[in-house]
């Protein structure tokens, strides 16, 4: 049996975990700021720093109390290193120190995408060779995995990642904060009236929002200069239409080119209804035999859940960091 302790505050989540063995969450503690960041329209870092130290112990003493653990029998402490902000990740990354010193306990460095990639074997066993589109407010990458904590990165944007698109297309048009989550709510009212280009729809596995979002900021600009109204509904279907079929599309065919068992889908824009649903829809149809694997709603976000999971991995593999390693704000796979 194995306990692991985990700690994730990358950005504006304040989180930890307590996993048993391999799948088994003995505590999973979230405590989010969103609600304080809605009012400067996004993550203000220095802010979200602040909350995270004043967060933490309660935090703390919250995942201890529901997993009903002491600290002196758990196996490791895993902790996100990078990449995310840079004041946040130091007050995760020096709690986890200090435990792990206090405690005489092995530390895990944990990067963040590979938390969320590795989220999904809290639901599903990874089978490899697997694929993964990763997909958040930082991120939009396609990673291919031939055995475990192996990534080659084959496709990324050139520009905004989905996420951040999806908040500024949502900020054009009026809506709350975070964007993502409003859009995919008005989508499912909206029809796909207004046309779009398609972004760098070619052979390649990379991606680019940043035209897609210029398109609908240009279309906003100049019905308003006409005294035009947008149908911020029919906005929204028809902006996320384009953004799921690109996703999806080039997901498939990368599937396909590198012949793998599984596709994993992974990051906070995992919990877009739209894409879950198209992507389900077309690996059935195009790739009968290829496993899909979708992370439940709850750990799509960022969580703790999902750096125990990983850590899981990396502590069979005995994938340890000295006391020394240092946060990282902005690290490759």
């Amino acid at each position: 049996m194995s306990l692991l302790f985990a700690i994730e505050s990358s950005c504006d989540e304040t989180a930890m975990a307590v996993l048993k063995d391999d799948k088994e969450l003995l505590a999973n503690v979230v405590s989010s700021q969103v609600i304080t960041h809605q009012l400067y329209g996004g993550v203000v870092p220095e802010i979200a720093s602040r909350l995270h130290i004043q967060n933490i112990s309660v935090v703390l003493e919250q995942t201890i109390r529901q997993a009903n653990i002491n600290l002196k029998d758990v196996d490791a402490i895993a902790v996100t290193y990078g990449p995310g902000l840079i004041g946040s990740l130091h007050v995760g990354l020096q709690v986890a120190k200090t435990l792990a010193l206090a405690y005489q306990k092995p530390l895990i460095g944990v990067h963040h995408i590979v938390g969320h990639i590795y989220a999904n074997q809290l639901v599903d066993a990874i089978v490899y060779p697997c694929l993964a589109l990763v997909v958040s407010g930082g991120h939009t990458e396609l990673v291919y995995m031939s055995k475990p904590m192996d990534f080659d990165v084959i496709g990324q944007t050139y520009d905004d990642a989905v996420g951040e698109a999806f908040d500024k297309v949502g900020r054009v048009l009026g809506l709350p904060y975070p964007g993502g989550v409003a859009i995919d709510r008005l989508a499912k009212e909206g029809k796909i009236t207004y046309q779009l280009p398609k972004p760098l729809n070619d052979d390649s596995f990379n991606f680019s929002f940043s035209g897609l979002k210029s398109a609908v900021i240009n279309l906003v600009h100049n019905a308003t200069q006409r005294n035009e109204e947008i149908v911020v509904a029919d906005m929204a279907a028809s902006f996320q239409s384009v953004v799921v079929d690109v996703l999806v599309s080039k997901t498939l065919r990368a599937a396909q080119h590198y012949n793998v068992k599984q596709i994993i889908l992974a990051g906070g824009v995992a919990a877009n209804s739209g894409l879950r649903e198209v992507i389900s829809k077309r690996v059935n149809q195009e790739l009968t035999n290829i496993k899909l694997s979708l992370p439940p709603l709850w750990c799509c976000t960022d969580n703790a859940a999902m750096i125990a999971a990983a850590g899981k991995v990396m502590y069979d593999l005995s994938m340890f960091e000295e006391l020394d390693v240092s946060a990282k704000p902005s690290i490759d796979l």
